[in-house]
């Protein structure tokens, strides 16, 4: 293939003790070793960590376009899909001195450097590391406090069909060009839909996600039966709106980003029109560069005319003002004014 040579070259790892089998990718100007590209990630659909490689080569323009710039979160599958994979958001000391990376600061207040793959050689230094998917902020340099992205995370409680996620994707449209919005749908890869909808880079994270709760309840409103905005898993029922994907360090998995499932899905950006009839199965690690090749991207321009967050805003405080109080926030915030108890419901104390 393009860009490797599969010459069985022989390496030693860090201990110094046993030789490791690895193949040279050139990407970006660099050549880089990936070591033991034969070794399945997915095995029941028979693709290699190589196979995987090649897969971010053939898509890197479209996918770096979600990444540039972007502190981005390692997810590391390094047994590969099948087993469970743990996240490395700081960069280690020994990594190559050409990465690009930037350091943040989490809510914590901790700080770290993070990587920000901005071409096809941080691709390929990631999957030898054993990430399958990327997930970068929703805020891009120099401006790390204002984020350009809302996110709207529709994910499916147990009782939800495929199709309760796609008409609510429907749904979600419609709201934000009430809102005077533009939204851009993908799959989530998995059982969801992500929609990204451009931002002008003007708000901090909290007034982003004080907006997309507004938004998520407006459409628990307009769909009870099929959308909730319940935090707590045993009160959902229908397709659950994450709202908390929009507050600071929070991530969802970027665009043609492959996904560890066993069929090797692909988080794949959709038109409008396709939405109501979409298949997330059909769109594969081996069906999506084709699918790019003759339909092109259908978020190439999403960042080209960014929205206006005040209308939503609006909606937020009329919430308010109504006595809505501010909806949960994850478990590694500190306590926020308005959040009610954090205390799973069925725990609560009773009266």
């Amino acid at each position: 293939m393009p860009g490797a040579r599969l010459d069985a070259v022989k390496d030693v790892d860090n201990s110094g003790v046993s030789p490791t089998n690895y193949t040279t990718i050139e990407a970006a100007g660099r050549e880089l070793k990936v070591s033991n590209p034969g070794k399945l990630f997915f095995p029941e659909a028979g693709h290699t960590k190589l196979d995987l490689v090649h897969y971010y080569l053939t898509v890197a323009e479209p996918a770096l376009r979600h990444l540039r710039g972007r502190p981005t979160s390692l997810k590391r599958f390094v047994d590969g899909a099948a087993k469970p994979p743990f996240f490395q958001k700081r960069i280690p000391s020994s990594a190559p001195g050409w990465l690009q990376t930037t350091t943040v600061r989490f809510p914590s207040g901790r700080p770290a450097r993070m990587l920000v793959a901005d071409d096809a050689a941080h691709l390929v230094w990631g999957v030898n590391l054993g990430v399958i998917d990327w997930n970068p902020w929703q805020a891009k340099l120099p401006d790390l406090d204002h984020a350009d992205e809302l996110r709207v995370d529709l994910d499916p409680a147990a009782d939800a069909s495929w199709d309760d996620v796609r008409q609510l994707a429907l749904l979600v449209r419609e709201l934000l060009g009430d809102y005077g919005l533009s939204g851009f749908a993908k799959t989530s890869g998995s059982r969801g839909i992500h929609i990204t909808v451009p931002i002008e880079p003007v708000h901090d994270f909290i007034a982003v996600r004080r907006a997309a709760v507004a938004l998520a309840r407006e459409a628990e409103r307009r769909a009870p039966q099929r959308a909730t905005t319940a935090w707590w898993k045993e009160q959902r029922h229908g397709v659950f709106i994450d709202y908390n994907q929009n507050a600071r360090d929070r991530t969802v998995a970027s665009a043609y980003s492959v996904r560890a499932t066993a069929d090797a899905r692909v988080s794949t950006p959709l038109q409008w029109d396709e939405v109501p009839d979409v298949e997330a199965g059909e769109l594969r690690l081996d069906t999506v560069p084709e699918r790019i090749r003759q339909h092109g991207d259908p978020s190439e321009h999403m960042h080209d005319h960014p929205g206006s967050l005040e209308q939503l805003l609006a909606q937020a405080q009329r919430d308010e003002d109504s006595g809505l109080p501010d909806a949960p926030w994850p478990p590694n915030f500190p306590k926020m004014p308005g959040e009610p108890p954090r205390v799973q419901p069925s725990r609560a104390r009773k009266p």
